[in-house]
């Protein structure tokens, strides 16, 4: 009867999924419970960017090429993306509610929204 026991093809998992593991078999001695991050200081001397071009970007040369992308255009009022200007204010806006507001809006208002985007236009 052993005998067939032992050389059953049937093989139970050491863990089962509906019993609570404890603390001290998940995380054994010596183990760290969490992710580990490395600080700044600690990625560029293991990333050895000395060795690396003068010109290619990375962690310590914050200068980078523009962008080859056109630059997101996001609504004055709410921040969201939008594709849409008032062609009266050059206000940009998210959807007709929006546009509704901006158009109610009193002139000195708008100055202050373009100006916020560095979009001002001065009046003389």
């Amino acid at each position: 009867m052993e005998s067939e026991v032992v050389h059953a093809d049937i093989l139970l998992p050491p863990v089962l999924g509906f019993k609570k593991i404890q603390m001290a078999d998940k995380y054994p001695k010596g183990q760290s419970r969490g992710r580990h991050w490395k600080h700044l200081k600690q990625i560029l001397q293991a990333e050895n960017y000395l060795n690396y071009p003068a010109n290619e970007p990375n962690y310590i040369n914050i200068e980078s090429p523009p962008s080859m992308y056109p630059p997101k255009k996001f609504c004055d009022i709410t921040g969201f993306e939008t594709p849409y200007t008032d062609p009266r204010t050059s206000i940009r806006y998210a959807n007709t509610e929006v546009f509704r507001r901006i158009r109610s809006l009193p002139n000195e208002y708008v100055q202050r929204y373009l100006s916020l985007r560095n979009a001002a236009v001065v009046l003389r």
